[in-house]
């Protein structure tokens, strides 16, 4: 269960020209409510993801594909599904960060090149955008780069914000690390401990540690912000657990953020369930695409034999796998394969096929995963519980899936997505278990 410790003290648009400092605009009010007594609006809170896209350490890094997910995506699921924000909004300078923010369902603020700047800070955005959206009276400024968010993080603060009167939250961690003063080099000091006596060191069993800013999120109402504070008035922090607090910018490198986030990352409102069904198009998943054609008129594929080992261990799991294809492939050329799957080719509605296959086996579409890559499979891709497409799959497919492989069709794209179900099984097993 999350724990919250709250410390608190005193203390589409289009960007033109520069942010005004006046005074928060007054609440509207609504006279609808009974017997002619106005009711207050509730405060906007909007959420606000800075995502500019000259990233100087990886390339466009905000909509790198992180566990087959674009990273900015990550924060966007949490936030829309975490149903307190009455806008959800994405701040960037770049069309292709743009496109994927309105993918997932996000509003976009097209940032100005004077808040795009390597010397511009998150609060000249932050400002930026206030101004040109005088409906919004608190900000959650929410990092791109903290992808294990969940969207009950956010419900929490929201209510510190709106019920208990914090004009300002942010997130920390709680760390067990021994700190020491730094001493300039050529100078001959001895080094002093900062945070702990060296002749009674606790065991971390016996020291609650100390709490550090993890940057994945800044909530701050309007007034606080005009004056240049993202932290300030009656102020609080909101702790979050260690396996939610994964910061790429920081202290952790791509892999082992995707291992991460896989086991602890927010995958959607509904839960997972256990996949039975594993569909795969046979044309640019299991194949590259291409056919070969010999003197004697008969079709050759290819196929990798890591994609052929990931049917193997998909059957291995209990998981049913099945091929579908809207062209007329040789079944005989398919049959040579040695896959001892099930196969449909010519097939003009490919989800009135996968459909009838689940009711033959019980199932739910929850428990179906499909591989695909063509418009063909899109209402496929939208219906089932998993949903992956290969590398070079169409833009309209890529955009109705949940994970994107690494891997081009015919080149381990299917031996890839299987791993992916494999270590999301693994989580609801354990979810189970708990």
């Amino acid at each position: 269960m999350d724990s919250v410790e709250k410390g608190a003290a005193t203390s589409v648009s289009s960007p033109r020209g520069r942010p005004s400092r006046g005074r928060p605009p007054k609440l509207q009010r609504n006279s609808r409510g009974g017997q002619g007594r106005g009711v207050e609006k509730p405060p906007h809170l909007a959420a606000l993801i800075l995502a500019r896209g000259g990233s100087k350490g990886i390339p466009l890094k905000n909509i790198k594909h992180l566990a087959g997910v674009p990273l900015i995506g990550w924060v966007l699921r949490a936030a829309l599904d975490s149903g307190v924000f009455q806008s959800v909004w994405v701040s960037t300078d770049h069309d292709e960060i743009e496109n994927v923010a309105k993918q997932f369902g996000a509003q976009v603020h097209r940032r100005s090149s004077e808040a795009s700047k390597d010397s511009s800070t998150s609060l000249d955005a932050i400002i930026e955008f206030l101004n040109y959206h005088n409906e919004v009276d608190i900000v959650g400024n929410i990092q791109a780069t903290s992808p294990c968010l969940h969207p009950t993080d956010l419900q929490k603060v929201a209510e510190m914000i709106r019920e208990e009167g914090y004009d300002s939250v942010f997130s920390v961690v709680r760390r067990h690390q021994f700190r020491w003063g730094e001493i300039q080099k050529g100078v001959r000091e001895m080094t002093e401990p900062l945070n702990l006596n060296p002749a009674k060191r606790p065991r971390r069993q016996d020291w609650d540690g100390e709490l550090y800013e993890n940057g994945s999120f800044y909530f701050a109402k309007r007034h606080l912000i005009e004056m240049g504070y993202l932290q300030g008035g009656k102020m609080a922090y909101y702790e979050m657990r260690a396996e939610h607090s994964v910061d790429i910018d920081v202290d952790i490198d791509w892999p082992i953020a995707e291992q991460r986030v896989l086991r602890f990352g927010y995958f959607g409102k509904e839960k997972l369930k256990e996949i039975k069904l594993f569909v795969c198009n046979i044309d640019g998943c299991l194949t590259n695409g291409h056919i070969y054609v010999s003197g004697d008129q008969k079709e050759i594929i290819s196929y990798d034999v890591k994609d052929a080992i990931g049917i193997s261990l998909l059957k291995k799991s209990g998981i049913e796998v099945r091929l579908i294809s809207e062209r007329a492939c040789s079944k005989q050329t398919l049959s040579s394969l040695k896959l001892d799957c099930k196969m449909e080719v010519s097939v003009p509605d490919k989800l009135a096929v996968v459909d009838e296959w689940r009711k033959e086996m019980g199932l739910c579409w929850k428990e179906v995963a499909y591989l695909g890559n063509e418009v063909s499979d899109e209402e496929c891709l939208k219906k089932v519980g998993l949903s992956g497409v290969p590398a070079d799959a169409c833009a309209a497919a890529q955009k109705a899936v949940g994970y994107i492989c690494k891997s081009n069709g015919g080149r381990g794209a299917l031996r890839e997505f299987a791993e992916h179900v494999f270590l999301l099984m693994e989580k609801v097993i354990n979810s189970c278990q708990k």
